[in-house]
């Protein structure tokens, strides 16, 4: 995990570090955040849009890390998550973060956000995903962090649940590092260009991975909405891989391609580019898929119009979307698309 993104050197001005737990007994594996959805976070289609949601996902992420590293953390892969339900401005929200598992810098965590209505206190699941973060010293470098070792028959579970999905994320990770992204693609495409902002900065000097999830959302959301003609929403992004270290000043590029499609999803490649405004390529930075649906005034799915390749680039990456659909399913507790095992279908 040594390769993936590090931050800066703390800034003078930083508050000192709080005191490190002497055994890992004292360390603080779980967090959980607990505020109101204001209507601030207000969203395109009138609930919180998932972009919202990740980055909530990565504060709590963020915070069970350095709780249990005793370290400044940095993201370097968010899961598979799947949106089951929009969150409501005015709900209670609630996100917990629990660690499931060590390597020797990394902590794979678990993230669930719940919601609900304030005056009962009831609240219901609406994602679920998998955050990897990485320990880094004073210098940016990676450092070695307190194995977890499971308690109860749950934790065991959770570990075991964490360390099954190994082997799929390296084989997603694979296959997104063989793909290009040219000008042959033909099919709909957005591209977002700004700087990035001082209010956009982490504790580090660099952009939240909360923040870049948020513009992954805003350019999947207008490419397919542009393609389908009406209101979209995510129901599922994956494999968001965080490769560069993104600055405060950078110029960003946000470019979303719509590849596949299917009854009702539009399966939209996000990649995020940055690098010195004043010249000079752009690196990829962040990259991922994700999944949206159209949606109707009542707020219900609805068909989208199938979209045919044309060029070989196209064929090239609808191949790539079934590719990655095919190892999703694979994955303990996953199963194919219907319309994938209709085709296996004697």
């Amino acid at each position: 995990m040594e390769n993936f993104p590090t931050p800066a050197a703390p800034s003078p001005g930083r508050p000192p570090a709080a005191a490190v737990p002497e055994s890992a007994a004292d360390r603080r594996h779980e967090v959980t955040l607990r505020f109101l959805a204001a209507p601030t976070d207000r969203g395109k289609a009138g609930t919180v849009d998932a972009g919202r949601v990740l980055e909530w996902v990565d504060k709590a992420a963020f915070a069970a890390a350095t709780g249990w590293s005793g370290s400044y953390c940095v993201t370097a892969y968010v899961g598979n998550i799947h949106f089951e339900y929009p969150v409501q401005v005015g709900e209670m929200v609630e996100v917990t973060a629990s660690v499931l598992y060590t390597g020797r810098s990394s902590m794979h965590i678990n993230t669930t956000v719940r919601s609900g209505d304030p005056k009962t206190g009831l609240l219901t699941e609406r994602a679920r995903c998998l955050v990897i973060f990485v320990a880094v010293d004073t210098e940016g470098r990676s450092t070695a962090v307190p194995e977890f070792v499971p308690r109860t028959l749950e934790q065991e579970l959770a570990r075991d649940y964490a360390t099954s999905r190994i082997r799929v994320r390296d084989e997603i990770t694979a296959e997104l590092r063989r793909q290009d992204y040219t000008e042959e693609g033909t099919a709909e495409k957005v591209l977002l260009r700004f700087l990035a902002a001082p209010t956009d900065v982490n504790w580090g000097g660099k952009v939240h991975g909360g923040i870049v999830m948020e513009w992954i959302d805003t350019a999947a959301y207008l490419c397919s909405s542009r393609y389908c003609g009406l209101d979209t929403v995510a129901v599922f992004s994956g494999g968001i891989r965080f490769l560069h270290p993104l600055r405060i000043g950078d110029l960003v590029e946000v470019e979303a391609r719509l590849i596949y499609t299917g009854y009702k999803g539009m399966h939209i490649a996000v990649e995020v580019r940055s690098g010195d405004p004043k010249g000079g390529p752009l690196e990829p930075t962040t990259n991922c898929i994700t999944v949206m649906v159209a949606r109707d005034g009542e707020g219900t799915s609805v068909p989208v119009p199938a979209w045919a390749p044309v060029s070989e680039e196209d064929h090239r990456l609808w191949e790539h979307a079934r590719t990655l659909l095919r190892i999703r399913g694979q994955a303990p507790g996953n199963r194919l698309p219907n319309h994938l095992l209709k085709e296996q279908t004697p």
